[in-house]
């Protein structure tokens, strides 16, 4: 029997307090603004500590089976958590990998035996996931893989590297496209979809210092790494399929995740503000027509966005097309994100020169930080412009481009 508006409001009530009265004061040291600027062990372990928590107190991965260590409880439950956490801007879980895509997939796709393995060990934090798709010379086109894993008995050997590895650093298992097969009629069916460890001989990590001077991504290369052929998720040469899935789950397209905020918040209305303090020409830039029609823009633009998130959770709504919503959802948000940051630089003048760690920053410098950061989210998971072609193709039915 589903929970009523009372047991939703009391649940919502109690939520708010135990955050505001759990909620991490701000350390002394620079925090990233998603898991894919976690460079130092400092934050790391920060964040870390901070999921546990949230994880004991019965508040991430309530709607995921009790039996593997979630809360068992209606998604509506977690789904007011996770607004909570939004509303109160408390830092974000740092196993976002584990909790949006492995995690789903495993439940959704893996052996009993992987879910009492892994589930329980994501929420708590205790095992940190990274994703192992892309490679140097292969970034968006994820079929053309080619880092090898060769059956030897009842394991495989590794070789290869993969790029762009968030919490590669850190992390204690990943997501791995590999191919098994190079005699097959297509690229696709040669790949396979392991469930990898990291933290084990032949495979090393190389941190890639960005522009931001951050280090949240690795290059991580497979020297003749062993694995046990259990870690392999779906059947050998079913690899694409199984990626195909774990990318419906990354871009929100599936439900399915564990809850929790994945990345710093930021809204227009933060822009407004500090359009208030920012000087030109002797006056606040707000009271330039201009930019108020712009920033006002930006709001109207945030609230569509969010309504029609909400417009997604209604079936009579989108009944044409069911998935239209969610699969524009990852290219409209990251997108807006991007552009409200570079807006919000902008207004800045001569003091958008400045950066974190000039006393003379504007806002400490999170705006330029937060724009650079900003292109990650319109990279990963599929550029903007492959999301456009999805877009296209599977949303509006307009035909492949050859």
């Amino acid at each position: 029997m589903s929970a009523s508006q009372q047991e939703l409001d009391e649940f919502q009530a109690e939520v708010a307090a135990w955050f505001s009265v759990n909620k991490p004061a701000d350390p002394s040291f620079l925090l990233p603004q998603s898991f894919m600027e976690v460079g130092t062990d400092q934050q790391f372990e920060f964040l870390r500590n901070w999921q546990r928590k949230v994880y004991e107190a019965g508040y991430l991965g309530m709607a995921w089976p009790k039996e593997y260590g979630g809360g068992g409880r209606e998604q509506a439950f977690q789904d007011i958590a996770t607004a909570e956490m939004v509303r109160q801007k408390v830092p974000f879980m740092t196993n976002t990998i584990g909790l949006s895509w492995a995690g789903p997939l495993i439940l959704n796709m893996g052996t009993e035996a992987q879910k009492e393995a892994y589930i329980k060990r994501i929420l708590s934090a205790e095992d940190i996931w990274c994703q192992g798709f892309s490679e140097p010379d292969n970034g968006s086109d994820l079929g053309n893989a080619q880092l090898r894993a060769v059956r030897d008995g009842d394991e495989y050997i590794l070789n290869g590297s993969k790029i762009w590895t968030s919490l590669g650093a850190y992390a204690d298992f990943i997501i791995l496209l590999a191919r098994t097969d190079t005699q097959t009629n297509t690229k696709y069916e040669g790949l396979s979809y392991f469930l990898a460890p990291m933290k084990i001989a032949g495979v090393e990590p190389a941190p890639i210092k960005k522009l931001t001077g951050e280090h949240g991504f690795t290059q991580t290369f497979f020297n003749d790494a062993r694995i046990a052929d259990t870690c392999l998720i779906g059947e050998e040469g079913g690899g694409w399929q199984v990626a195909m899935k774990t990318l419906t789950f990354e871009r929100a397209v599936s439900g399915g995740q564990a809850g929790g905020v994945h990345s710093m918040s930021v809204s227009a209305m933060e822009v407004v503000e500090m359009a208030r303090r920012v000087m030109r020409d002797g006056k606040p830039v707000i009271e330039d027509p201009i930019i108020r029609d712009q920033l006002v823009s930006f709001l109207i633009e945030e609230r569509g966005l969010a309504l029609n998130d909400k417009r997604g959770e209604i079936p009579g709504l989108i009944s044409e097309r069911p998935a239209s919503i969610a699969m524009s959802r990852k290219l409209t948000n990251s997108e807006w994100r991007r552009r409200l940051n570079q807006f919000a630089v902008t207004l800045q003048g001569a003091n958008a020169s400045r950066y974190v760690g000039d006393a003379d920053a504007i806002d400490g410098g999170r705006w330029q930080r937060g724009y650079f950061n900003a292109f990650s989210g319109t990279i990963g998971g599929g550029t903007s412009q492959i999301q456009k072609n999805i877009v296209g193709e599977r949303v509006l039915g307009l035909p492949k481009s050859e």
